[in-house]
């Protein structure tokens, strides 16, 4: 399960932080080639914004693209040193505000003044319980006509899968192949109890409305292990759709993406 307390510990204190965070960007070439090839494509209806709060942005991975993007940047994040480190990482940067906070809550973000927020590749590790209570306080944070961007876990929709291979021998959980049968990516650290679905839900009850969630594939294989849904508060302007996207295909588009960034980032 990931625990708030073990994210703490993990970010906070364990992690070693390589390449602040450009590690993870490396099946898609580099940063760049993730952010202007994957990432902006999907939200760039939404900015430039007037004020931007990005969640769990650790060493500032993607506030480097936000902070020019908007008025105002908000950074928020559990971990003391992934704030200190983006202080000294956007020092120069007038824009930016930082806050640590609980990992649950925005108490420190004013009601209604977010135009845009953003979260990716962190709240995937996030369970239930924590999404649930972030989602309140992006509806309380959030302007009328703002808009949500935020990745998290799907793999509660494997939940058959994932409780077969809890089963199996730990000689045989070593193996890739057996990984691969699972059809998950059983490294992936993503939080159980989330969904797509329970999401959706969350929203729903918080008086958001998801006007997309897109289901991905993440490093290997084709199951969609991971969400990344865009809401609005009920009633904005963009509550024109609510269509859902099955993207198997996510993760092995790593590799055209990789051999694009060689030549345009």
């Amino acid at each position: 399960m990931a625990s708030l307390e073990l994210n703490t510990e993990v970010w906070d204190e364990t992690y070693s932080w390589p390449e602040h965070g450009d590690e993870w960007s490396e099946p898609f070439g580099n940063t760049d080639a993730l952010w202007w090839f994957v990432l902006y494509p999907r939200l760039h209806r939404f900015v430039p914004a007037g004020t931007i709060l990005e969640i769990a942005p650790g060493h500032g991975r993607w506030t480097q693209y936000l902070r020019h993007l908007c008025r105002s940047l908000v950074i928020v994040d559990l971990s003391k040193n992934c704030i200190d480190s983006c202080k000294q990482r956007f020092r120069d940067a007038s824009n930016i505000s930082y806050v640590v906070n609980d990992g649950r809550s925005l108490e420190q973000v004013p009601d209604g003044s977010v135009d845009f927020l953003f979260s990716f590749d962190s709240l995937v590790h996030c369970e239930r319980d924590v999404i649930a209570d972030y989602v309140k306080e992006m509806a309380r944070t959030l302007k009328p006509d703002g808009v949500g961007f935020v990745h998290h876990s799907n793999i509660n929709a494997y939940s058959r899968r994932l409780k077969l291979y809890d089963r199996l021998p730990r000689r045989l959980k070593l193996r890739d192949i057996y990984r691969r049968l699972a059809s998950i990516n059983a490294l992936a650290w993503r939080a159980r109890s989330m969904s797509a679905p329970v999401f959706r839900e969350l929203c729903n009850e918080a008086g958001l409305e998801c006007i997309s969630q897109e289901l991905i594939s993440w490093r290997e294989g084709r199951a969609m292990i991971d969400a990344i849904s865009v809401f609005t508060p009920r009633g904005s302007k963009w509550c024109d759709r609510g269509e859902l996207l099955a993207n198997s295909g996510f993760a092995k588009s790593s590799g055209h993406i990789k051999a694009l960034a060689k030549l345009y980032t």
